[in-house]
């Protein structure tokens, strides 16, 4: 991303009256308490520290689908 960084583009998207129903998921390999904040600020739904559970991630993406189709 070209002078772009994933908090920035969850900032940019956050900002558009569309982006309100997708859900974002930071992946990152910085996983401290204070990155954690960052991402929500930031505006992502969740943040994963790599190396992620691949079912952890399988069971929000599932339950995040499910709460938007309501």
């Amino acid at each position: 991303m070209s002078g772009m960084n994933g908090y920035t583009v969850a900032q940019t998207l956050r900002k558009k009256p569309k982006a309100s129903s997708f859900a974002l998921v930071a992946l990152s390999g910085l996983g401290q308490q204070e990155d954690k904040a960052r991402a929500a600020e930031a505006g992502f739904d969740h943040h994963y520290t790599k190396r992620v559970d691949i079912n952890s991630l399988r069971a929000f993406l599932a339950a995040t689908a499910e709460a938007l189709a309501e």
